[in-house]
């Protein structure tokens, strides 16, 4: 399926259509993702057939957080000069992108987005979004590493649940990046994210704690640099590789 490299005029938000652009999503990637935003519940009235076939026996959150994403990257895409692509998912849930295209796609309380771009560009996209301050400190040893849990522990207590999201956050989207490249599993504890900058937006290094295929496959085991940004009350975090 041909690609446009010049990007459409960006789509509004229409009854069909709510999803609009997210300017805050694509400040997290180099330049030349699309990226797509909802902010209500997603209306599975609106799915292709073959995406509805995906949900046909899940709970009503669940239709309504997968509508959500199905109608963001509907509006991402577009921009890329796809329209009509039902985005179907993996038997392990992957979304199936157009050929020549990768993406991500993230949901929380109040919040989805989707970022996509042209495979000749990026090898593979990861976004995720969290509620800033919504880990809380008895799931800190489970999710980082001891240098992490340094790093937390030297800021004022205020950020420190703030801090430990953003390291959450992180990782999810970096495991988002790296699995449709590897289809490995990963644990926290393999991933150590050493921000560069405590602030309201900044970037991160990614350190791989034991061998992974996805730095192998980058024929470098140094660290990916990523960007994350709080806003309102959320924190985004997005990863991309182009190697």
């Amino acid at each position: 399926m041909p690609i446009d490299t010049q990007f459409s005029e960006p789509p509004r938000a229409s009854a069909a259509n709510p999803a609009q652009t997210s300017p805050t999503i694509e400040a997290l990637f180099p330049a030349g993702v699309a990226a797509a935003e909802l902010r209500t519940a997603g209306d599975a009235s609106l799915l292709e057939p073959e995406e509805a076939s995906t949900v046909a026996r899940a709970v009503q959150k669940r239709v309504q957080e997968f509508a959500a994403g199905r109608l963001c990257a509907r509006s991402a895409l577009a921009r890329l000069g796809i329209s009509g692509f039902a985005l179907r998912a993996a038997p392990d849930r992957r979304p199936m992108w157009p050929d020549g295209l990768v993406g991500s796609i993230t949901h929380t309380a109040g919040f989805c987005a989707v970022v996509a771009g042209e495979r000749a560009r990026f090898a593979s996209l990861g976004l995720d979004t969290e509620v800033a301050g919504a880990v809380k400190e008895e799931l800190w040893p489970s999710i980082c590493v001891e240098a992490e849990l340094r790093w937390i522990e030297s800021l004022p207590r205020g950020d420190r649940m703030r801090a430990a999201t953003l390291a959450f956050c992180a990782k999810e989207a970096f495991y988002k990046c790296q699995y449709p490249r590897t289809l490995e599993w990963l644990n926290f504890s393999d991933l150590r994210i050493a921000p560069l900058e405590w602030a309201a937006q900044g970037a991160f290094l990614v350190e791989p704690q034991r061998s992974l295929a996805v730095f192998t496959a980058q024929g470098s085991s140094a660290g990916v640099l990523a960007r994350y940004r709080f806003h309102e009350e959320f924190v985004s975090a997005g990863v991309a590789l182009t190697g």
